[in-house]
């Protein structure tokens, strides 16, 4: 394995995004945000804590979400990911349906703890590998969990960015909507434009996300891969070849 697969360059390039803070979690089928914290993780070195949904090895959770949610209102969660059915440009995400509600066409898992955790968590990242007019909406059509609040309403986290599998867009809280901060290599601006539902601020000049170096692509292809193939060992074979962990 040579080349740089796209799932490689989104776990580091949402590693990239978490840095060294105290505590990072992920939920469930989480493979690429759940890599990401891990290879952070390595970067960091110790004092730093990472919750992989799922796992044994990788947090300190034993009752789950129960867990995770009293943790993030108290203010000790950093960093946590959230996908979508639909993702609109002021950050809203749709985990429920589409096609009308309760009587839809199409029914998602759930917002489940969403909302609680995108008004608590002080930096979310939305992430979803998929980048078409499907789920990148002019507006959702059920608001799950809102990206932004009137001003009265008190809250501390929120959307910091959205990464596809063809670009990266961060969040301005300020003017409400997302700016393009860099093309995944090979993607033109021109196709993420065709691709996207909803507009975005774009600087002169896109830059082009940065591909891992051979030192990170070693530790992802190592360290990392094992560790996450205790939760989602389909995906470390597929990506990896690395088989899950033997049971103790």
């Amino acid at each position: 394995m040579t080349e740089t697969a796209i799932e490689e360059l989104l776990i580091v390039t949402l590693a990239r995004l978490i840095g060294r803070v105290r505590h990072v979690a992920t939920g469930a089928s989480s493979p690429i945000p759940g890599a990401a914290a891990l290879l952070a993780r390595h970067r960091a070195g110790p004092g730093m804590t990472v919750s992989v949904l799922g796992s044994r090895r990788h947090t300190f959770f034993t009752n789950g979400g129960v867990e995770l949610f009293d943790c993030a209102g108290q203010g000790r969660l950093d960093v946590f990911f959230l996908g979508g059915g639909q993702i609109d440009g002021q950050g809203n995400v749709n985990l429920n349906a589409t096609g009308g509600y309760p009587a839809s066409e199409v029914r998602f898992p759930g917002a489940f703890g969403s909302a609680y955790l995108y008004f608590v968590v002080p930096r979310v990242f939305l992430f979803r590998e998929e980048h078409s007019r499907r789920v990148f909406v002019p507006r959702v059509e059920f608001v799950s969990t809102p990206g932004v609040s009137p001003p009265e309403v008190e809250r501390r986290g929120g959307p910091a960015a959205l990464i596809t599998g063809k670009c990266l867009f961060l969040f301005d809280r300020e003017r409400r909507r997302f700016r393009l901060e860099s093309l995944h290599p090979g993607v033109t601006l021109e196709e993420v434009r065709d691709l996207t539902g909803f507009d975005f601020d774009c600087p002169e000049r896109v830059a082009t996300t940065p591909a891992p170096d051979a030192e990170t692509l070693t530790l992802l292809r190592g360290a990392v891969g094992r560790d996450i193939a205790e939760v989602y060992p389909r995906f470390a074979e597929r990506v990896w070849r690395i088989s899950p962990p033997k049971a103790a």
